[in-house]
Parts: structure tokens; sequence; C-alpha cells
């Protein structure tokens, strides 16, 4: 597999890149990858997402036919591609700083029946970001489908990676108080495939409901900067062969696990506000 050739990732300007996700939190590429590239990753998931249903923990729920699979990144074709990225590897820099690290490598399913998800974000807000209001993970997401209005797009409240909220699940629900914020705020999301976008997981955001008959996989890429514990919350593995293959400055921003031989991933990361989808 090989990604469409783009610029040097020192030609994408710092500004604009902060500006974006700290601002709205988050912002997006067109055409970073060739359809033919997308079709790729989108076998591997379905590929993937098939084993992950068949094992116990594999496929964790996130509402009403909705699933998360953690995955190796060894099995996805691309995975080399993508965090190469000129675009990625610059927003990574920008944001994170030059010790970031890859931590997380999944794909989220929203199949046909799936239904809104309440308001969330993916994790509680850490005190680099409620103290020292500084971002210090972000989420890179990649369609692989060209997204369609019936499909259930993701829906995002901009500037909310800044709010704050007590007595809520975990740090995550914001109170229905709050909902019409959000929804006087909503943008819908409509990538195609090659399309890839970077927010930060605080910025306040949903599943809508898919009312067609398709799927709407999206693969997730999760990057921390070297203050952030997200690590903990996944279970990032490669064989020793496959790290060794890695070029020492790509190992170099990898926390992952080494592996003789690649276990089944029991994702952690569970959201359990996420299981009872909202009309």
């Amino acid at each position: 597999m090989s990604a469409v050739l783009q610029p040097q990732h020192d030609q994408f300007d710092t500004a604009d890149i902060l500006r974006g996700l700290y601002g709205d939190g988050i912002i997006g590429l067109k055409g970073a990858f060739d359809r033919h590239w997308v079709q790729h990753l989108r076998a591997d998931i379905d590929d993937l997402f098939e084993e992950a249903r068949q094992r116990p923990g594999g496929a964790l729920g996130r509402g009403p036919n909705r699933f998360y699979v953690e995955v190796h990144p060894e099995r996805i074709r691309g995975f080399l591609d993508l965090i190469t990225h000129p675009w990625v590897v610059a927003v990574c820099e920008a944001a994170l700083g030059p010790d970031y690290q890859v931590v997380e490598a999944g794909f989220d399913v929203p199949g046909p029946g799936a239904a809104n998800q309440p308001w969330h974000r993916d994790f509680p807000m850490p005190d680099a970001t409620r103290l020292g209001r500084r971002l210090n993970s972000l989420a890179f997401n990649i369609t692989t489908v060209d997204v369609e209005e019936d499909m259930g797009p993701f829906e995002i409240a901009p500037g909310t990676q800044w709010d704050e909220f007590t007595g809520c699940e975990k740090g995550m629900f914001p109170p229905p108080s709050l909902y019409q914020r959000y929804e006087a705020r909503a943008q819908r999301k409509y990538p195609r495939m090659g399309d890839i976008s970077a927010r930060s997981a605080l910025t306040i955001h949903r599943g809508t409901a898919n009312r067609s008959n398709k799927s709407r996989p999206v693969f997730v890429l999760g990057v921390d900067a070297p203050d952030a514990n997200n690590s903990k919350r996944h279970d990032f593995q490669m064989t020793r062969r496959y790290y060794a293959s890695l070029p020492a400055e790509v190992r170099s921003h990898l926390t992952c696990r080494i592996v003789d031989e690649l276990e089944h991933i029991v994702q952690a990361h569970t959201i359990e506000g996420l299981v009872r989808g909202v009309d």
C-alpha cells in the first residue's frame, strides 16, 4: 500500500494547526490518501471485525449496533503509511511536541440501526487541560466510506474541549442542561474516502443514528504527548519481528508492548454511558 504523495511535514503551517485544534477542536485534510489505499484499509477492517465478533471481549459495544475494536497495527497494511504521513507528523509535532507517542490503533463500526449516542467526550479532562489549558492527546479518524446523511455521520460541538462540568458519569457525559449549547454548535461531518481528521477527544461529540443499510467503519489512531497516560487504556502491541522492521524514527514514537506472538486484545476502555443509545 502507498499513500498519496504530500508535501514535507514542515510545509504545513503550525499556526493553522494549533488555531484549529485549540479553537474548534477538530481539523482535517482532504485527499490525504488515495481511494485504492482506503479500499485496502476497509478490507482489513472488515476481516478484523469479523474475527473480533467471534471471541469474548473482541468487539466492544458503544451503543445499539455500534462497536469499537482495538487492533494490532501490523495487521493493518497501511499502518506505516498512516503514522508517517507528513500531515499526521506535522499535526502531532505542533500539538503534542517532538516526543509524541502513538498509543492506540482501532476502529469504530456504526452499523445499520445504530442509534444516536448521548453527547460525550472520550475520557475525563486531564489536569494538563483543566489547569494548564493545554491539549495533550489527539484522535485521528480515517473514514472508509463516502459518508452520507443517512449513514449516521459524526457530530461535534466545536470549541467544547474546554467545557467543564461536574457530577456526571466519569466526567465524560455532560448534563442534559447543557445539551442546548451542544445542539446549537453541532456540526455533522461528511468526509470522503481518503480524508483524515484530527481532533481533541475532549471536544463534545456523538455518533448519530445510522438509518441506512450500510456500515460506516472509521479507523482511529490515538496519539499522546509524553505527559498523557492514555496508553493505560489500551493494549497496543507489536511482535518483535514487526517492531524491528520499522524505521528507528518511527519506533521512537511508539508506546507499545513487544511480544513474541500477537495476543488477543480485550478492550479495557469501556464507556458504559454509550451502551444505551438515545432517541
